[in-house]
């Protein structure tokens, strides 16, 4: 079995590097083992697939935390097993490539951008839906079932837009190429400009009778019922990608994806750190001195805690494995009380006399234990 190499040397960036600064690294050595720039190098096209799998991982905040903690391993637990295929390289990373790689067909003219346009369409653009959850949720994991409105490929064409096979006419202005070429001469010679056409948006052919259902855009609006599998340790802020469950594509076109951003609800009891949760107990001044037994909300319910005699305000006791089991799957968070001393504000004449009784005693005297500090005096 082959060792795979570390993520951050491929791109040839440090760990501390920025999104921007993986992204600019990624776009350089791209350019340089693009297959077109390269054609039949099996070598250079391994590395350029290379290249797209730590790019894939390092731009992705929840992916690189779960490389940087757990290497390799951590990042198949994401469900990410890198690239077989230089078209899903160029689907996935169109905001590097432009649309199927159009920064590198302009660099190396190949127009293989419009060409890639009328054989697949054009690519329906990502949804994101919010997800509220619980800290309940968020400490089990959850399936949750979510209503999304989205274009859905029109059934009356199919997609197409057309009424009919025969509803085309060839585009007039590239003649069927899809593709508009300017030529320009200076001193150093002639140059071509070749540029999608603007008309037929590259696929060569316009539609003369649309759809009577989709009025040509061979999509239509619809909501659908999905369900999605949020696993536990999730944090506001990290979006699970539903590949192909986004809008759909023009005219045949792959469809874009669907992004479920994590949003966590306030709690009623319970502060979240991290994959701990933290409850603020209020005891009575006389439950911290002599101790006592307890009762806490946990977030299965209710547990005893029991309060050690001479518990002082701040303390904090741990109720192990009660918190918020981990991403990776293995064990979890704890419960941590902090305990308050409860201060009345207003007592009555009786207890001030109680208290009064107290404060005589050497135990109850905060100044007898000072005056025997040697520290302080």
């Amino acid at each position: 079995m082959t060792t795979k190499r570390d993520y951050y040397e491929i791109l040839g960036v440090n760990r501390n590097s920025s999104l921007d600064e993986i992204k600019s690294a990624y776009r350089k050595l791209a350019m340089k083992y693009h297959p077109d720039r390269n054609p039949g190098n099996k070598e250079a096209e391994e590395k350029f697939k290379e290249l797209a799998e730590a790019y894939e991982v390092l731009s992705d905040p929840q992916k690189r935390s779960q490389y940087d903690r757990f290497g390799h391993e951590g990042v198949r637990s994401t469900g990410f097993y890198g690239f077989g295929d230089i078209n899903d390289i160029f689907s996935r990373f169109s905001d590097i490539f432009g649309f199927g790689g159009s920064i590198f067909d302009d660099f190396f003219g190949t127009g293989s951008s419009s060409r890639r346009r009328r054989e697949s369409g054009i690519q329906g653009s990502d949804l994101k839906l919010t997800v509220k959850l619980t800290l309940e949720e968020i400490a089990e994991g959850v399936e949750k079932t979510l209503k999304v409105k989205r274009l859905k490929t029109c059934p009356t064409c199919n997609g197409t837009g057309a009424k009919s096979p025969s509803s085309y006419i060839t585009c007039s202005y590239c003649n069927g190429t899809g593709e508009v070429r300017q030529v320009s001469r200076s001193i150093f010679g002639q140059f071509i400009n070749i540029n999608v056409c603007n008309h037929c948006n590259g696929e060569g052919k316009i539609i003369k009778d649309k759809c009577s259902e989709c009025d040509g855009t061979g999509r239509i609006k619809s909501e659908s019922t999905i369900k999605v599998n949020i696993p536990a340790g999730v944090v506001e802020g990290n979006y699970i990608p539903l590949r192909g469950q986004g809008n759909a594509g023009v005219r045949g076109g792959p469809a874009g994806d669907l992004l479920i951003f994590i949003e966590e609800l306030e709690h009623e009891y319970f502060k979240r750190e991290g994959d701990d949760i933290i409850y603020d107990l209020r005891l009575s001044f006389p439950e911290a001195v002599m101790g006592a037994e307890v009762v806490v909300p946990t977030l299965k319910g209710k547990a005893k805690l029991k309060i050690e005699p001479g518990t002082e305000s701040g303390y904090i006791y741990k109720m192990r494995d009660k918190g918020i089991k981990h991403l990776n799957g293995y064990g979890r968070g704890d419960q941590l009380v902090k305990i308050n001393i409860h201060i009345p504000k207003k007592i009555t004449s009786k207890e001030k006399e109680l208290l009064n009784e107290l404060y005589k005693s050497e135990n109850f005297n905060p100044e007898v234990k000072r005056k025997s500090d040697k520290k302080f005096f």
